[in-house]
């Protein structure tokens, strides 16, 4: 008999999130029948006993807001790309007990736009300044190999998002969101905001638009991507980022390579057809 093995997502709020969705997925895919994946809502005052009471049959955890950061000081080592952004997404459990960060979102990022035919670009723009811009521009550092103009609606954030670019080597110029607009015609644009945010930019998309990465996947289609596909132009979705920033966790976790992209986005679509 197979030994119970369990992975589980952890943040708060928690009841939205897809991980369980699609890593359940996953093991139907690859036969782990005696794997399970769950949610638990945990804020970053109950990490530290949460984590303490995982016993051996833990395999990995998913981490999402607020405690990407507040993982951090409980791990034996993160990965260089975690350490890049500050970030943690993922832990894995190694045999000899050591807990092992790492940042999936931004090679989930990459093959995301790698999916779509984006492998390099000349320049970019990212749309909000918050944690999900910073992995945005730990992508766009392998991808792009000019300025990155970021659109921000406050001097503080404008400074973060330069001192982030320094930090990854990515040329960062600041804009104003005031003109937001004017973001929509370089060749990627990353919206990173909350939902609705760049609902007053639908009429300012280019006859011939280029990429547009919105990170958002509920509600979807977002009011920009839909007025970007209605223009032709290529959109890479929410789901998207989740989709193939789980596809690494379930592979770190599970040690199954490659895990089936295609059956956890079917999973995916599926639940949020229902909600």
């Amino acid at each position: 008999m197979s030994t119970i093995r369990r992975a589980a997502v952890l943040g708060s709020p928690i009841a939205h999130s897809l991980s369980p969705v699609l890593h359940r997925a996953a093991y139907a895919e690859l036969g782990l029948s005696h794997w399970s994946y769950d949610r638990f809502d945990v804020d970053e005052a109950g990490l530290p006993g949460f984590v303490e009471g995982l016993d051996a049959s833990w395999a990995g955890l998913s981490l999402t807001m607020p405690l990407k950061r507040a993982i951090i000081p409980l791990l034996d080592s993160v990965s260089a790309t975690a350490s890049s952004v500050e970030a943690v997404n993922t832990v894995v459990f190694t045999e000899d007990g050591r807990r092992v960060g790492d940042n999936t979102d931004i090679p989930g990022m990459v093959a995301a736009l790698r999916e779509r035919g984006v492998e390099k670009t000349e320049s970019a723009a990212v749309l909000g300044a918050g944690a999900t811009a910073s992995s945005a521009l730990a992508a766009l550092s392998e991808i792009c190999t000019g300025p990155v103009t970021a659109y921000v609606r406050s001097r503080e954030r404008g400074d973060e998002m330069r001192g982030w670019g320094e930090r990854l080597g990515v040329d960062v110029r600041i804009a104003d969101w005031a003109d937001a607009q004017q973001a929509l015609h370089a060749p990627l644009v990353i919206a990173t905001t909350p939902a609705g945010t760049t609902d007053a930019l639908t009429g300012a998309v280019p006859a011939t638009p280029g990429t547009l990465f919105d990170v958002l996947y509920e509600p979807w289609p977002t009011g920009l991507a839909a007025a970007w596909s209605a223009r032709s132009g290529a959109v890479v979705g929410g789901l998207d980022l989740l989709v193939h920033q789980a596809v690494l966790q379930v592979e770190q976790m599970t040690g199954c390579s490659p895990a089936p992209l295609a059956a956890m986005r079917q999973a995916g679509e599926a639940a949020l057809a229902t909600r």
